[in-house]
């Protein structure tokens, strides 16, 4: 019996996806973070910045000095949890949500981390970001109560003064 014609090429076609810089877990792609841009917006391999559903952390250009602190940590936070790393983008169901990008063509998203670890939820956890008020989203109820979770442990932003 001889082996199928194309038995090679289905080989090497494995080879290439096998070694290709962007692999996958379970049949979903995983893209590189190059950069974390502040505390709720991150940059991607091929260019592309994607914010973060549900989460609005402080910026970092603020003209108050607390708050730009503030979204230095946020920023620090962020970079520490997926600068370097490998995420997978989940997008939101939801038809608040049509195109996956915001009026700045920014793509809007979830991140896990290849361990499970979920950006957004993280964030908020921490007290490095707050729920974005009226925004129906799939995570919407998960995000306040660590909101709430953080003011009452006093976590970042929580935790400052006046």
């Amino acid at each position: 019996m001889t082996p199928p014609r194309n038995s090679l090429s289905i080989l090497l076609v494995c080879f290439l996806l096998a070694a290709s810089p962007r692999s996958a877990v379970h049949g979903v792609e995983l893209r590189t973070v190059t950069q974390v841009l502040d505390g709720d917006t991150i940059l991607l391999e091929n260019g592309e910045r994607v914010s973060l559903i549900g989460v609005d952390a402080p910026e970092i250009k603020y003209t108050t000095k607390a708050v730009a602190a503030m979204g230095k940590e946020a920023a620090a936070f962020a970079r520490k949890l997926v600068e370097g790393k490998r995420v997978r983008l989940e997008f939101d169901p939801s038809n608040t949500i049509r195109n996956h990008k915001d009026n700045r063509k920014r793509t809007l998203a979830y991140i896990f981390l290849e361990d499970g670890t979920f950006l957004n939820a993280q964030i908020v956890k921490h007290g490095y970001g707050f729920t974005i008020p009226g925004l129906v989203h799939k995570y919407q109820s998960e995000f306040r109560r660590l909101e709430q979770e953080a003011k009452e442990n006093k976590r970042g932003l929580w935790g400052q003064g006046p």
